[in-house]
């Protein structure tokens, strides 16, 4: 279910990150990265190869991101999901979440910060 405003997690919840990608273009060599919030850990740890509707890309996790490599990504709409478990009670910033291409640096793209709040 999508996070409401105003709506906690508990320590020990499992939390589902989502990113929704629409591109109206084709597009090659992109990094997506999805920078992780405090308080929360991944489930899956372990990076790899990945091949899902049509899109192959490496998912690589890192100390405090999850990272999308993708060489070819034709235009159209793709989901990139993250598991992670609440393991930190407190008020966190959930980290943006950027989009680039390595070889045209100018077309990028992030999205907006938001608050997480984890409770005992």
């Amino acid at each position: 279910r999508l996070l409401q405003p105003g709506e906690t997690f508990t320590i020990g919840d499992r939390v589902t990150v989502r990113l929704i990608l629409n591109t109206d273009r084709n597009m090659e060599y992109i990094h997506l990265k999805d920078l992780r919030p405090a308080g929360l850990e991944p489930l899956n740890v372990l990076s790899a190869y990945h091949w899902k509707n049509g899109l192959g890309y490496y998912q690589a996790t890192k100390d405090a991101s999850e990272n999308f490599y993708i060489e070819q990504m034709p235009k159209g709409k793709y989901v990139f999901e993250s598991d992670y478990i609440a393991n930190a009670a407190g008020t966190f910033s959930g980290a943006i979440t950027t989009l680039q291409n390595y070889y045209a640096p100018q077309m990028s793209a992030h999205t907006k910060g938001e608050i997480i709040v984890i409770t005992e």
